[in-house]
């Protein structure tokens, strides 16, 4: 199971300056206060109080951010990006509907709703997996390579859940694009985002067949989606189609229609439809 107490006083952030958050599964760092800039090495918490950073927080090769907790009114505001290196893991943000914060006191009927916002992009350079849902994201999502490779046996900072290495966006709103490449991992989701600008899901791979759901997001770009495995569908996800303000191309085009379980025409849907 994952520790969920700091190690010691001392990973607290002193005000104003830049922060190095470190720590063990079992033994993690917490980040909590006012902060400049914020590296993370090892696995580092944020679930007791709201944390501000005025510029980025960094996440070190194999190193892990877990802030998906809302008691005591913990979220995060971050003025700047968040960089996720080689291996390493961002969990951002939580809500009842589809990723229940791991602090809430109710596992079969959870309330909790994270408030997080990151003024900058979200950027993964060959991370192990990145997990945002209920954020505001003033730029884009970009994640290029990495993941934890074409099987669903848990690693890393998943296992401690048990659960597969993955990368998913729920329930966000993104002023840019969403930019996913060359991500091989279990499964990957893009479902109920609102962004301003395009998104493009191309050349990504998944050990589960039920993956690549990119499903009921509002795009006013572009929505372009090529040479993925497998190729984009509603999977078990009870999504709609997305709706795009501008064209929608190749495995995500108006003129494909695909079986969906919650389609109303004979439980086939477009998976597109134009934005009006």
């Amino acid at each position: 199971m994952l520790a969920l107490v700091p190690a010691t006083a001392a990973t607290a952030a002193p005000t104003w300056r830049t922060h190095v958050c470190h720590g063990t599964p079992q033994h993690p760092g917490e980040l909590v206060g006012v902060n400049l800039d914020v590296i993370v090495r090892g696995l580092c918490l944020v679930q007791n109080g709201p944390v501000a950073v005025s510029r980025n927080v960094i996440i070190t090769p194999h190193s892990a951010l877990i802030a998906a907790f809302a008691r005591h009114g913990t979220h995060m505001n971050i003025a700047g990006s968040i960089v996720v290196h080689k291996g390493g893991a961002l969990i951002l943000g939580c809500n009842p509907k589809s990723f229940p914060c791991l602090d809430d006191p109710s596992k079969k009927h959870p309330s909790f709703v994270s408030n997080d916002r990151v003024g900058g992009s979200i950027v993964g350079l060959a991370a192990l997996g990145i997990v945002v849902h209920n954020a505001w994201i003033g730029h884009s999502i970009a994640q290029s390579g990495g993941g934890g490779g074409l099987t669903c046996k848990p690693h890393g900072v998943f296992a401690h859940n048990h659960s597969p290495v993955y990368s998913d966006y729920e329930d966000n709103w993104i002023g840019g694009g969403v930019f996913i490449s060359n991500l091989h991992t279990c499964w990957l989701g893009v479902i109920r985002n609102w962004t301003g600008d395009s998104v493009h899901i191309v050349k990504n791979k998944a050990a589960d067949p039920d993956a690549m759901e990119i499903v009921s997001n509002v795009v006013n770009g572009n929505l372009i989606c090529w040479r993925n495995s497998p190729k984009v569908q509603f999977g078990d996800s009870h999504g709609t189609p997305n709706r795009v303000g501008r064209r929608a191309l190749l495995e995500c085009s108006f003129h494909r229609i695909l079986p969906n379980p919650a389609g109303q025409h004979v439980h086939f849907s477009h998976i597109s439809v134009h934005l009006r």
